[in-house]
Order: C-alpha cells, then sequence, then structure tokens
C-alpha cells in the first residue's frame, strides 16, 4: 500500500498508538467503578476509549444516571493509575527515528490533558523532540471532531492533505478523517470496524508498519 503523496509531517494520537496505556486506564476504571458498587461491561469501557473528559462524562452519566459522581471516579481513577507510566508502543523509537532521518517533523493531537502528556514525555525523553502538542485543553471541541488535528497541522505548517495522522480509536481516526489528514489505523483495543476501513487508508499492525508507508 502506498499512500496518495509523500507525507510532509506526522501527527501521533497519544493513548493506545504512541504509549501502552488503554489496557491501565481500563484497569483504573474497573478498580475505581467496583470501588463505587457497580460495574462496568467491556462494551460500556471500549465505547469510552478514545473520547476527551467531558464527552466520557457524559457517557459515564448515560450508564449510571445523572447524580454519577463524576468527580469521585476520576480521583478514584487517578489513584489507582497512580505515578505509573505506560510504556512506548512497539515501533515508536523506531519511528520517531526515521521520521527525524527524513526531517519530517512530527506533532501530537489528543484527548488527554497536559499533566498526562507532561509525565509520559519526560520519561521517555520526548519533551523536546514534537514540533507541535495539541492536547484536550488547546481546542474548543474534541476528538471525533476534527479540530485537534487542524489545531496540529496549523501549528506544524502543512495542509491537512500533506500530514500524516496515526490513530488507534474510532473517535480518533473520524476526526484526522474529518480534518482532511492522510489516515492510517494502528488498532489496540478497538477492532477495526466497516467505517473505519472506508475512513483509514491503511489498517496496520503496529508502529513498524508506518515505516514501509515513509519510505514507498
Amino acid at each position: 500500500m502506498k499512500l496518495p503523496r509523500k507525507p510532509q509531517a506526522v501527527v501521533f494520537d497519544l493513548d493506545g498508538t504512541l504509549i501502552d496505556s488503554e489496557a491501565l486506564v481500563k484497569d483504573a476504571h474497573f478498580a475505581a467503578i467496583a470501588q463505587m458498587g457497580l460495574t462496568m461491561s467491556e462494551a460500556q469501557f471500549l465505547a469510552l476509549v478514545g473520547m476527551h473528559r467531558e464527552a466520557n462524562d457524559i457517557q459515564l452519566r448515560g450508564y449510571y444516571g445523572d447524580d454519577f459522581p463524576l468527580e469521585d471516579f476520576i480521583e478514584s481513577t487517578r489513584a489507582h493509575v497512580g505515578q505509573r507510566v505506560a510504556p512506548l508502543k512497539p515501533g515508536a523509537v523506531d519511528l520517531m527515528a526515521r521520521l527525524d532521518e527524513l526531517a519530517l517533523p512530527f506533532g501530537l493531537a489528543t484527548s488527554s490533558r497536559g499533566p498526562w502528556v507532561e509525565r509520559h514525555f519526560a520519561a521517555h525523553g520526548l519533551t523536546d523532540r514534537f514540533a507541535a502538542v495539541v492536547t484536550r485543553q488547546d481546542v474548543v471541541e474534541g476528538k471525533p471532531h476534527p479540530e485537534p488535528y487542524l489545531h496540529a497541522a496549523q501549528l506544524l505548517g502543512r495542509a491537512p492533505g500533506d500530514v500524516l495522522a496515526l490513530e488507534d480509536s474510532y473517535a480518533g481516526v473520524t476526526s484526522a478523517h474529518a480534518a482532511g489528514l492522510m489516515t492510517v489505523m494502528v488498532p489496540d483495543l478497538l477492532a477495526p470496524d466497516a467505517d473505519m476501513r472506508v475512513k483509514a487508508l491503511a489498517i496496520l499492525d503496529s508502529l513498524h508498519d508506518v515505516l514501509p508507508l515513509l519510505d514507498a
């Protein structure tokens, strides 16, 4: 498979794409819900993946009612995660090294907030490597709205159609595709469905598989 044109920049999603955090977040969600005497199904959790906090809040209240104590839930999940740091996904180091060799700038567009990004960037030595960083706090509309990816492309100084987006979630793929980026899905917890196969130019097993696309 070849991209329709050579990318002039790349934008990574964070959770589930660049870092292997979704399982850690899942454990925290299930532990927090159990602590509250409630249950969460696998399908309910997967519906939250890739969405920003405000959208998740709406979803959680839909599950448990308008009086669901969101702040208590959030504090409990944070306590469960503690100071743990998620590892980089397989292929991330090699891919970023290759982007450096090609002099292709890369950025981040995430539904997570600044402190989570900063913690992982510091732990993995990434603080000065990204040419653009867009967190949930940097946009009005979060994924699946196109704003995060449009903003990232703008910060990178590239037209959206010349930027490659790497995503793992339905919300992220939808966001990048709607913004007009060349979108590739590298699934994590969510298996690609028919809609993702239409919106993504390719569905790859890991970030290692992105390297041939850059050199094609």
